[in-house]
């Protein structure tokens, strides 16, 4: 397989696997969740157009993704990427009159699976530019559970009505696609190891951060692999690592 040089490239590669499993999430309640490429990647793409028709996102939109590790995360990230949008992640994120941390930029969307959402913050202290997403988290759900804030959007009830496939040019491939701890990363820097084996099905505990766990995801995914996503509350039992034949475990 030749390396993957951008989102793009992945993108393209798990809407080619076809029905070969690429995302599994185990969650609360029993909940299991299990993504083909082909299907994971038409949840990229729905969201990708959600992005940008709905929410306006360009090239540098910046998304700050208050959400734990979840199927539903690793799909806004991708998607995200995919339009040229930045991520900062939920433990670098704060509410500083609407800005991302370390050069001040302002955040244009946040999302959050909290259940009792705080109203956004808007650049420069109003509270009309910046964007609340709210994103339920459970596979079934087909809206926001509780009361939407004024002017909030409902990812759930809105995401089904975008198109299932992303038309718009690729992203810069060099872009910055997260923001963290001062620092920026690129698609060759989440790539960064993957000269170490990342192919076949990997156990990854949701308890990680979202910095661990969406590298490792990419490297994963662009080796071909899959990722078993496990809610920090579920038992990773024998019968779990078995029924998924579970080749390898990434370290918490």
């Amino acid at each position: 397989m030749a390396p993957l040089k951008s989102v793009a490239e992945l993108c393209e590669s798990l809407r080619s696997a076809s029905g070969a499993p690429r995302l599994i999430w185990y969650g609360p309640g029993s909940e299991r969740v299990e993504l083909s490429g082909r299907v994971l990647e038409n949840w990229v793409a729905k969201t990708s157009n959600m992005l940008v028709e709905e929410l306006d996102a360009v090239a540098g939109t910046v998304v700050a993704v208050g959400m734990p590790p979840h199927w539903k995360s690793l799909v806004w990230a991708l998607a995200s990427w995919q339009v040229g949008a930045v991520t900062v992640l939920r433990d670098e994120t704060v509410r500083n009159e609407g800005t991302a941390p370390g050069d001040g930029a302002p955040v244009d969307v946040r999302l959050t699976m909290d259940a009792a959402p705080e109203a956004p913050v808007g650049r420069g202290g109003g509270r009309e530019d910046e964007l609340l997403v709210l994103v339920a988290p459970g596979a079934l759900d087909m809206r926001w559970p509780g009361t939407l804030p004024s002017g909030a959007v409902d990812y759930a009830a809105t995401v089904r009505a975008f198109g299932d496939v992303y038309l718009e040019d690729p992203a810069d491939s060099s872009a910055e696609l997260i923001r963290a701890g001062g620092k920026s990363f690129t698609f060759n820097d989440l790539l960064d190891g993957a000269d170490q084996p990342a192919e076949g099905i990997w156990l990854v505990p949701a308890s990680l951060p979202l910095l661990t766990v969406l590298p490792a995801a990419v490297r994963i995914w662009a080796a071909g692999g899959t990722v078993v996503l496990v809610h920090p509350e579920v038992e990773v039992t024998d019968r779990l690592m078995e029924g998924e034949r579970v080749t390898a475990r990434l370290a918490v």
